[in-house]
Order: C-alpha cells, then structure tokens, then sequence
C-alpha cells in the first residue's frame, strides 16, 4: 500500500513536469512553467542506432539479474567505495570527484591513478559470483585538462578560451585532454560546460565561454570533436578519445540572481535560445553523455524534468546516449532523498551519481523495481542506453586499463606540443584593456619589477578545478610542467639583456623602469565563488599600483579572474591593464605578449576579445550584450590591439551600491572560511591550514569536508581525545567591541556526531596569544546527537571572560582533550533578538 500511495505521488510530480500530462496543462492561470517540446528544434543523431550492437545489448541484457540492472544506473565515488566492493554491488560507474584521489591524495602521482583504475576494472569484470562481466566507466571533471592529475597540461578556464575566438584552438584542447585522461585509465570526462552565463555573481561564471550564445554553440561542436573525435571518421571514440558529456542540462548560466543550483526563471523561448543554444551542436557532433543541472527552472528541478530531460532532449532532439546526474542532484526533486529518489529514472535520468549515497539509493531502487513503483520499461531502458554508450566506445573488447595505448606512458602527461598548445591559448586569451601612452609592449633591456600574489604562483593562476575541487593549497612545487607569469618575464627579459626582479610586496631597493603587479582573485568553485556584487574588494593590488605610482614608477597589471569584476580604482591607477583570467600552468604565454622581442619588434599582438561584458559599476551583475539598458565600461568584444589607442580617461571610483555586511560579519559559510580568515587545526607540537578535503593534524584531530545541502559544504571535526587539539579561525586583528556592546552574537550552525567525553572549550584569541574561554561541555553533551542545530552565543560572554574585544584574532576557536565529533556549516556573527546564550 506505501509503495502504490507513493507511485501515485510520483505520477502526480510528473504530470507537472510534462506538457503532455495532467491537468496543469489546460491551467490558464500559470503557463509559464510548461515546456513545448514541438517548438524546440528536432534533430537526428549522427550516430544511428547500430543493429550488431543492439542485438549485443539485448542478449547481454537477457542475462542480467534486476540487482545488475539496477546497478548500471548508479555512479559511485572513489572515496565513498572500493574496488572490492564491485563484487557483490555491480555498479555502472566511477567517478573522482574533485576532492577524490587514490589513498586520499589529491596530488598522488599519475601511476597511482592508473593502479585504481585496474582494480576497479578488475573487480567489474569478475565473474566468480556468477555476475556478467560488465567493464566500469570512470568519469572524471576534466574542465580545463587533466586537471586532477600533477605534471598534466592545464589549460586557461573556459572563460579565458572564450576570449580567443579560435575554434580550431578547442578542438586541439580538446584533444590533448583526451590524450591525457587515457593515460591514467579513465574513459569519460565531464565536459564540456554550455552554460551561457547572464549573471557574473555566479560562482561558476570562469566554466562558461560566453555571455553570449552565439561563442557557446560554435565550441560546442570542436570541444565535443577534439575529446570524442569526429564523428563518421576512424577518429570517432577511437583509442585516444574519451567519452564527452554536454553539461548542464539546462538553464545552469541564468538562475536567479546568479545562485549556484537556483531557479531560471526565464521564458522558455529563452531557455531554449539562449541557454539550450549549445546543445544542439553538441548532439550534432555525437556527444554521448548528457549531465542534468542542479538547478531548476520556474521551480522544477531539472533532475526530474521529464518534459526537458525525456520529450526534449531524447525525442524531440534524438538524443540516444544517455544522462547522467550531478553530484546528489537526484536528492534535490521534490519528495526524493540523496538515497531514494525513483521520480528521476521516471523523468528520463539515466545514471545516478550518487557519489557518498551509493549503497542506499542502490537498495532502494532494487526495491522499488521489484514493487513496480518503478517501470520495467524504463529501468530497462536506461540500462540499454549506458550498455550502447559502453560498447560504442569499444570498452567491452579493450583491455585491463593499463595496457590500452597510451595508458602509463607519463611522457603524455604534460609533453611538448600539449604545453605549447595551452600556452598559445593563454596568449590568445589575454584581453588588453588599457594601454596609456603605448607603454606596452615593454622592451626587455631595462629593469622590470614583477609583483603582486600572482605573480610567482601557478596555483592562483589556475584557479578552481585544480587538483582539488576549489583549487587551493597548491604550491608551485606541484606544477612541474608548469610556469608563472614571473617565470616567462624573467626569462624574456633576461634574454633581452634586461634585469627582472621579482618582489611580491612591491619593495626594492634599486628602482625599475617599469613595475608588472599580478593580483586577482583566489580559486574557488561552484557556490563557494557565488557573491553579492562584482566589486574587487582587496586592495592589495590597489595598494601596490599606488606605491609605484608615487615613485613615479610606470606600471601594468595583470588581472586574474574568474569572471569580469569592477576594478575602477585598479584601472585609474594603471598605465596599462590586461585582463588574464585564469590562464593555467603556462604563465610564460603572458610574457610572450607582453614583452618585445630582443631586437624590439613585437612579439606577438593581443588576440584575445571579451566573451563577457566588463561592468561600469559593482552593481552591474547581470550585464548581457542585446540588454535594453546594456551599458558596460567596455562592450563585449572589446580587446584592444598594439595598433590601437588604447588611452583610457579618468574612471569613477563610486561603485554605484551600498555596501552590506562584509568580513565582521561572514566567517565561516558553506564549508569554508571567508575572505580574510583561514582555518586551522592546531595542537601543541603541529598546525596545518584546512585546505583540503581530508586535512590530519597528527593523531589528535582530523577535519573533512562533508556534505549538508551541497557538496562538501560543511567540515566534520573528529577530536581522537589522544592530546589537546584545536579547531581555530584566524585573521588578522578585527574590533570587535562594538559588537560585543551592541550584544551581537556569534552563530554556530552545527551538528553533534559524537557527544564529548570531557570538556569543550570555545575560545577567542588576540594577536598577542591572549585567550578567553567558555566552557561549552553542557551544550554540546545535552545537544541531539545527529541533528543539526543553531546556538547563538553572546559576544559578551567574552568581553564579560576578560577577551579584549577591540583586538580579535581568533574569532572562533573549539578546544578538546576529549573524543568528540561534530559538524559545523556556518559560523558568522549575528544580531542578538533574544536567542543568544551564555553557555552555563
């Protein structure tokens, strides 16, 4: 009786979701939600349905039991199963996501990888418990190279490649990504990104080429050829192609106010112009592997959309690969869990990627396809539609991943002609926006001062998506194939009989001719880069432009962003300025343009043209070529050349909004620290920054990023109760004394997982060493273990302890000598309207 009330739950979500069911349809009170799926455009698939490999998949599917079925449709991450593990649960697919690596690495070396991915394979094809052998697919975020891997060539973010206007340019990315994914065994990549991005505060703007989908449709085609190979060629899914995956279906680049996973709420003439405009090309060039979006569209998620996931894209544009889920995405339809969600396979998912849910969503589908609850029909569908992906791909006669071509061969990773490939794109991609009295290009025989963050630092540089999900931690050690922008300078201007000097603070003791100050953003990913506005809020490059400035020093600057951003005061203070974006490993590209030639002829011209609107003011968030009122500082297109004048008059340095909130009041949201605070374990005799997903602090404390409501967006804390241990937010001195009298609180989000075995301490901390506590044992052992909770504690408590509120450094700090677990998501300090305690 529960599994047929809920069928009927299910049937009736659906109706609501398809123009061709239910009453909704005929509402004449709300259409704007309803899809028609005749006025999309109608394709067919270049590549037909081949009767052999039908008939194979019809006799393999005959012998299937329902548990392997059912597994075909589930994705699971490397951190969350075991080879082993393939034995008793025949699952389709593995994937790494971004914090995932062989022994909880993410920078293990290359032939680790390719170990895992025999053991996986291995385990896929053992036939011991009398299960098919069905070989695994491993998909791998492979965004801009193989950028998981260390020694791999890192390409410019798909912002950057946006600016080049060189589609032959991604196709050869494209393929050198492909190359190098073989190597470490891996068949599938998820990329690429069609996101058509219409508002810059979004924290995935750096993964869409364009504002504009005119860019989008015309990469849509090479990047999908240059991974897959052409289709109707020899080339097509051959030995050194991967599987593509055309993401994220649909509307990711155009949610409300730029949310990462929010709702699009535009016409659905636009959701299909603009926003599905990549897709058709994408179909058109063979992409085999859909990935639905998190987000939603008029508040339906598009991970149980059958009218865009089924009548859409698989009838109506004759797509017969198959789609695949976002990380948990599934969990996020109404009426479903992360482990339980039946609504998406009926609306046209056809893989799960339930990466840490696996096991459960594995159980309860076997049930619901026992019960009916969910269709035969469909179940047996989906699965046909991976095993026609799998043997397209050949992946049923290829051999134990390490002994494929290319498989192993490390001299791949990072070679020759994939290196000058990325550093043509970072030359490509640089777009110059000032030019003051023709400083640049800059002679390489006088004195050059390099400064600035970025300047030495590969890893800022490269952005997200690096190594580690948000791309942070990554020191220059680990880029051995790679250069910084200082590197190029140097070599250049030495090359020229120059000098090069390299001070990232800006100071010198014999002036230059002429200063280069790098700065920009830091990395970040998805919702952890998602923001308010585009005001460049550190001054640190600010402050460096004015110092030379008043030493009457000329100077350029090189930008690094991921998106553009209100720079005005930067600007004003620059005598030229190119915006870099995220260019990757090969720095020395940016050299190549800025610098002349020995002789002093050009080097090579600025190429590159903006693929997204450079905002007038910080208020300017959604600012798209075509808007009514579209006035940009400069238009799309934009991208000044040595020819051209590129004389810039006077900017006003008003950002055009109020500022709210700001450091005081974020400290700690979605599983990391704000800007301006860095999050540390600490014990007596060791310390180490939170930069990774899994961070041990010896054998006293360890800190991993779990999920909550989104990947990895809180940090599990797991005190071993072996020796005192500290988890601690750090920043420079904050006067907090005002908060603290105006009986503000500080907020904690957090859940108990396992209640203390002795004392707890919450503690602030000055610069100087001085603490105050509070004893928070009670709190935390009276808490329900288990459950998420608020508690809002008093600044006052502090100041009442002896804390000098007016020179905090520690603003939040949890001590133990005990064992205990709890999880905490949010920390941000909070006005007091009668909930705050002091803790007894």
């Amino acid at each position: 009786m529960k599994a047929h009330l809920r069928l009927l739950i299910i049937l009736f979500f659906m109706s609501t979701l398809s123009p061709s069911c239910g009453p909704e349809n005929d509402s004449p009170q709300d259409n704007t939600n309803i899809i028609h799926p005749e006025n999309w455009p109608q394709l067919e698939s270049p590549v037909p349905i081949d009767v052999d490999i039908e008939k194979r998949i019809d006799d393999l599917m005959a012998s299937m039991s329902l548990e392997e079925l059912v597994g075909q449709t589930i994705q699971a991450d490397i951190s969350a199963i075991k080879p082993e593990d393939l034995l008793t649960y025949r699952l389709g697919s593995i994937l790494n996501g971004g914090n995932s690596a062989p022994n909880y690495d993410v920078r293990t070396p290359a032939t680790e990888w390719l170990k895992l991915a025999d053991a996986f394979y291995a385990a896929s094809m053992n036939t011991s418990k009398g299960h098919n052998a069905i070989p695994i697919l491993w998909g791998t975020d492979a965004v801009h190279g193989h950028n998981n891997i260390i020694g791999a060539t890192i390409f410019p973010h798909n912002i950057g490649l946006g600016a080049t206007r060189n589609p032959e340019l991604i196709r050869q990315i494209g393929a050198v990504t492909a190359r190098e994914v073989i190597v470490t065994g891996m068949d599938w990549t998820f990329a690429p990104t069609l996101a058509v991005v219409r508002n810059d505060r979004w924290g995935r703007t750096y993964e869409g080429y364009s504002e504009d989908p005119e860019i989008v449709a015309e990469y849509a085609t090479s990047m999908v050829e240059g991974l897959q190979g052409k289709v109707g060629t020899p080339e097509f899914l051959s030995d050194e192609h991967v599987l593509a995956t055309a993401k994220h279906y649909l509307g990711d680049g155009g949610t409300k106010d730029g949310n990462d996973q929010g709702d699009n709420i535009d016409s659905e003439e636009d959701l299909r112009d603009i926003h599905g405009a990549g897709y058709p090309p994408a179909l058109e060039a063979g992409v085999q592997t859909v990935m639905a979006s998190f987000s939603s569209w008029h508040g339906q998620k598009m991970h149980g959309s059958k009218a865009l996931l089924n009548d859409v894209l698989k009838e109506r544009m004759g797509f017969n690969g198959f789609v695949v889920g976002d990380w948990n995405g599934h969990g996020q339809v109404p009426g479903c869990e992360n482990t339980d969600c039946p609504a998406s396979l009926i609306a046209g998912l056809d893989m799960f990627m339930a990466p840490n849910s696996w096991k459960g969503l594995y159980e309860n589908t076997l049930a619901q396809a026992r019960s009916g609850e969910l269709p035969r029909e469909r179940l047996e569908d989906a699965v046909r539609r991976i095993l026609r992906v799998k043997f397209r791909l050949g992946l049923f006669e290829k051999p134990t991943p390490s002994e494929r071509p290319l498989a192993g061969d490390l001299a791949v990773l990072g070679a020759p002609d994939h290196l000058s490939v990325a550093r043509q794109a970072v030359r490509e991609s640089l777009v110059l926006l000032k030019n003051q009295n023709n400083l640049l290009p800059l002679k390489t025989d006088q004195t050059v001062l390099v400064a600035g963050k970025g300047a030495d630092d590969i890893g800022k540089i490269c952005g997200g998506w690096t190594y580690s999900w948000q791309g942070t931690g990554n020191t220059k050690e680990n880029f051995p194939n790679g250069t910084s922008i200082w590197d190029g300078i140097q070599t250049a201007i030495e090359a020229g009989g120059g000098k090069a000097l390299l001070s990232e603070d800006g100071s010198f003791e014999e002036k230059p001719d002429v200063a280069v100050v790098v700065f920009g953003e830091d990395p970040y990913a998805e919702f952890m880069g998602d923001r308010d506005d585009v005001d460049y809020l550190p001054d640190d490059g600010l402050e460096l432009l004015k110092q030379f400035k008043e030493a009457g020093i000329p100077t350029v600057s090189i930008f690094i962003s991921g998106r553009p951003l209100w720079v005005n005061p930067e600007l004003n203070a620059s005598d030229a300025f190119v915006a870099a974006w995220l260019p990757g490993t090969q720095g020395a590209g940016v050299a190549d343009v800025l610098l002349r030639k020995p002789e002093g002829a050009v080097n090579w011209d600025f190429k590159g043209k903006l693929s997204y609107s450079w905002p007038r003011t910080a208020a300017q968030t959604s600012l798209n070529r075509h808007d009514e009122t579209y006035d940009p500082l400069f238009p799309y297109g934009y991208g000044l050349s040595y020819a051209d004048d590129g004389t810039l008059a006077q900017l006003s340095e008003d950002p055009g909004l109020k500022r709210v909130g700001g450091r005081k009041e974020n400290i700690f949201q979605n599983g990391k620290p704000l800007s301006g605070w860095t999050l540390k374990g600490e014990t007596a005799d060791k310390d180490g920054e939170v930069i990774d997903a899994i961070v041990q602090i010896g054998e006293a404390l360890t800190i991993r990023s779990v999920d909550r409501n989104a990947q990895e967006d809180a940090k599990q804390v797991e005190w071993s109760g072996q020796t005192q241990a500290s988890l601690v937010l750090i920043g420079s001195e904050i006067d907090l004394a005002r908060e603290s009298n105006g009986d503000m609180a500080i907020a904690l989000q957090y859940r108990v997982d396992q209640k203390p075995e002795g004392p707890v301490k919450l503690f602030m901390s000055t610069g100087s060493g001085r603490r105050t506590e509070i004893d928070v044992s009670r709190l935390f052992s009276e808490a329900t273990a288990g459950t998420w909770t608020q508690t809002d504690i008093k600044l006052s408590c502090f100041a009442e302890g002896g804390a000098d509120m007016s020179r905090v450094s520690t603003i939040f700090g949890l001590s133990s000598s005990s064992a205990f677990t709890i999880t905490i998501s949010e920390i941000r300090l909070a006005t007091n309207e009668g909930q705050a305690v002091c803790p007894e």
